[in-house]
């Protein structure tokens, strides 16, 4: 933990003994400061966060008076607040106040008092993920049933048109200056690589702009969204991606990925590793649980804290889900997660071991009564909540995965995996779970631990290790499944 927050003003090319202080906070050891500067040039902004909770405060400086205070805009905590652009002294945020699927409202900052809250774009179905300032327009990306729409707005507010994507798929970019005539975004789905598409503001037409290419043929597989209910009514969506033409004979292997927290929301995404997995016969399955972000803030608090056991049991009733529906069977079905998604497996497979026939759980949180002593761990509580909290740590307690396993217990085949230097999620929790796992299991089912070394969290990890690793959790899966490798193209 930083002893306290500073920001400094760096000019590029000169030394860094020469930055200028411009903010700190000796009293707040916690905040982190994120600094910016309006398009405009006129204000300085503070996006205050704290830990991963989605609430923040935000401050700002008028750069056009010398020496002038920062004003604590927003300091009450109470909601997320992320600053899209300005018209002079009215500032545009996207927040969920009062509106857990988000919307964008204007203060002046020269009437702050929250009855001179202007909304300009209410809450609706669709979940607001992204606003941006564009061609004298807000353009809003927003997620229905985990799919990106991309909607069009004139600064008062009101609604001018959709802007069409290519397909069922995940947007990004977006972004621009208030003057520009055009904007690019980047579009992928499961079986589409990322393409980057350009959109023209004068004709309200997009063009493909460039794209990658791919020894992948994206017809040959068919994407499709089903609904699964968990255990206490709850619908959530999945998308299963597999070859064209195949049968639900309860035959084919199948991965299901997860993660389920932080407000995270899992779209579609181009993956090679899971264009490998297709191309072997495999069926590739993403559920939408509870903890993520798909469906707005109450979706997120649904799967956090005394009700994380939501999350685990939305993912075992998708498990349940492809079995039933004679997609596949327990013996090939494998599960898959990293970080929190890695919680995610070793929680699944310590409550239900006898549903999975493979599990590949990555960097997990593994030991949920001492995760907030060591690095970053801290940071969780606002999704965990703490084991020094009496009625949180019976939750804890209760789904802990290093802590539920059983012994004389037959689990599914399994192999963890971390990198030595992992400072995020310390690879203590996967070195302890690994080696109570194989002390507790019986039966001839492989448990194994790939620790990956000069490796961290994931971020930044190198392409090369990314193959090797992810080319021995596919021959894991192969062997499990007696898959036949794919024929190179």
């Amino acid at each position: 933990m930083n002893e306290f927050q500073k920001v400094y003003f760096h000019t590029v090319g000169t030394a860094q003994s020469a930055d200028r202080l411009v903010y700190e906070r000796k009293d707040q050891p916690k905040w982190g400061l994120g600094a910016s500067v309006s398009d405009d040039g006129h204000y300085l902004l503070f996006s205050v966060s704290q830990g991963t909770d989605t609430r923040n405060r935000f401050f700002y400086q008028d750069l056009q008076k010398p020496g002038s205070p920062v004003v604590e805009l927003l300091n009450d905590f109470d909601a997320s607040y992320n600053f899209v652009g300005n018209d002079g002294p009215v500032f545009w945020f996207l927040t969920d106040l009062r509106a857990p699927r988000g919307r964008l409202i204007a203060i002046d900052t020269r009437t702050p008092e929250r009855p001179a809250w202007k909304e300009l774009i209410p809450q609706s179905e669709a979940t607001l993920t992204q606003v941006s300032v564009v061609g004298d327009r807000f353009v809003c990306d927003t997620l229905r049933d985990a799919r990106s729409e991309v909607r069009i707005h004139r600064l008062n507010g009101a609604f001018e048109k959709p802007l069409d994507l290519p397909g069922i798929g995940s947007a990004s970019g977006l972004g621009g200056k208030r003057e520009d005539t055009e904007t690019f975004f980047g579009f992928t789905s499961f079986t589409v690589p990322g393409r980057i598409y350009r959109y023209d503001f004068k004709t309200g037409k997009s063009s493909l702009w460039k794209q990658p290419k791919v020894a992948f043929q994206p017809e040959d597989y068919e994407t499709r969204q089903v609904w699964v209910t968990s255990k206490d009514g709850v619908k959530l969506p999945m998308f299963i991606t597999h070859k064209k033409g195949l049968k639900p004979d309860g035959k084919n292997p199948t991965l299901l990925y997860g993660y389920g927290g932080f407000n995270i929301s899992l779209t579609p995404t181009f993956s090679v590793g899971n264009m490998v997995w297709l191309e072997m016969g495999g069926i590739y399955a993403v559920p939408n649980l509870r903890g993520g972000g798909e469906y707005g803030e109450e979706w997120h608090q649904a799967g956090t804290k005394l009700r994380k056991q939501n999350v685990f049991n939305d993912f075992i009733a998708s498990a349940e889900w492809l079995v039933q529906q004679g997609w596949t069977s327990p013996k090939k079905l494998a599960i898959q997660g990293g970080s929190n998604g890695g919680l995610l497996v070793g929680a699944c497979m310590t409550q239900r071991p006898d549903l999975y026939g493979a599990c590949l759980p990555a960097v997990g949180v593994m030991d949920m009564l001492r995760f907030h002593k060591f690095t970053i761990g801290w940071a969780w509580t606002s999704d965990y909540g703490s084991s020094e909290n009496e009625s949180e740590f019976k939750a804890l307690y209760a789904y802990s995965p290093y802590h539920n396993l059983k012994p004389k217990t037959a689990y599914p085949p399994t192999m963890v995996t971390t990198g030595d230097h992992d400072d995020r999620v310390v690879p203590a929790h996967s070195f302890k779970f690994a080696a109570r796992l194989q002390e507790v299991h019986t039966g001839p089912n492989p448990v194994l631990i790939r620790i990956d070394v000069k490796a961290g969290h994931g971020a930044g990890k190198p392409v090369s290790k990314q193959i090797e690793e992810r080319a021995d959790q596919l021959a894991f899966l192969a062997r499990q499944f007696d898959v036949p490798a794919p024929k190179a193209p």
